[in-house]
């Protein structure tokens, strides 16, 4: 989710050591390599589609893993931020190793913060967000701005371990987010993380997603994501004529859902649509950059093209990334 900020720190603060003792006790064997097989990192699964341990989708109902209920402070530290859970894992960046720089580009993450609380960290683990570079420190609470360019770099002997918890939100956590500090920015004079402490014998019920990817995207979240990816591009001569192929999309994508809404009968309808937009927009979307230094034509696949008619599909791109491209005049890498 884009932010007016590139970091927010939460006014909590959680007991690092005893969600350490609590990670440490799940054993290795929870741990499973990052599924788009990025090098030194390794995840252990929280909240997936059905609860499956070795689920990495982002479509369907979510619920938590058997090794998040072995973990009950883990449990009553995120029941404590107020939110609904989506897809949320442990992520593990061994000694030495790094975050590549990305964006967060795909449909699931453009109205869903990434909670960030470091469990096991060092002062020198660094995460860079825009121009802004923080030390998150062990049972702080963060979140970022995912849609700018990010990367952590991790220059110790020793793993960084972090809860990444996707959510769209809630009453309380948008209260927390309210009363958060933007690192650089005033904070209030008394301003402070509150502790919230193990409650021994306590494993709360989590609110996890049961709706997140659409089998038809209405209309309306169709033109705000459209409307959106126009805000964020840079000038082009191609602008101006995509705005109108993407003009002429949505209108027509009105017309197909006041006759079929979700109707599968509409589904092949729906389907020649896209496809006939997604191959009239592709090369003036790909003449188009946006600000976070993506290609429009990318992250217009990513949101829209393959997510407007998901169907029956449970799943949506789950780690599509916009890397950062080359310097001008850099050969690409092998």
């Amino acid at each position: 989710m884009k932010l007016q900020v590139p970091f927010i720190q939460l006014p909590v603060r959680f007991d690092a050591d005893v969600l350490a003792a609590e990670v440490a006790a799940l054993g290795e064997e929870a741990w499973r390599p990052h599924p788009q097989g990025y090098p030194g990192n390794s995840a252990l699964t929280l909240i997936t589609t059905g609860g499956d341990p070795d689920s990495d989708a982002v479509g369907g109902r979510m619920l938590p893993t058997l090794w998040l209920r072995r973990c009950p402070y883990l449990m009553q530290a995120m029941a404590s931020l107020g939110a609904v859970w989506g897809r949320s894992r442990l992520m593990r960046l061994s000694g030495h190793a790094e975050v590549t720089p990305h964006a967060d580009i795909n449909y699931y993450w453009r109205e869903r913060m990434r909670v960030h609380v470091p469990i096991v960290t060092q002062p020198t683990v660094r995460f860079a967000c825009g121009d802004a570079e923080v030390n998150m420190a062990a049972g702080e609470c963060w979140i970022f701005d995912t849609w700018r360019m990010h990367h952590v770099v991790n220059d110790a002997e020793q793993a960084r371990i972090h809860l990444v918890a996707d959510t769209v939100g809630g009453d309380g956590f948008w209260e927390l987010v309210g009363r958060g500090r933007a690192p650089g920015m005033p904070a209030r004079p008394d301003w402070r993380a509150e502790p919230v402490p193990p409650r021994p014998g306590s494993q709360p019920e989590l609110a996890c997603e049961a709706v997140n990817v659409p089998a038809v995207m209405t209309p309306w979240e169709l033109r705000e994501h459209l409307s959106f990816l126009l805000g964020e591009a840079e000038p082009a001569p191609a602008l101006a004529p995509l705005q109108q192929v993407i003009a002429r999309f949505s209108r027509s994508w009105q017309a197909l859902w006041a006759r079929y809404g979700e109707d599968p009968a509409g589904w092949s309808d729906y389907r020649r649509a896209l496809d006939a937009f997604a191959q009239e927009a592709a090369p003036l979307a790909g003449a188009v950059q946006l600000r976070n230094r993506n290609s429009f034509l990318k992250v217009l696949n990513a949101v829209v093209v393959r997510t407007a008619l998901a169907g029956t599909q449970a799943a949506a791109d789950a780690e599509t990334r916009g890397e950062t491209p080359p310097a001008r005049g850099a050969a690409a890498a092998p």
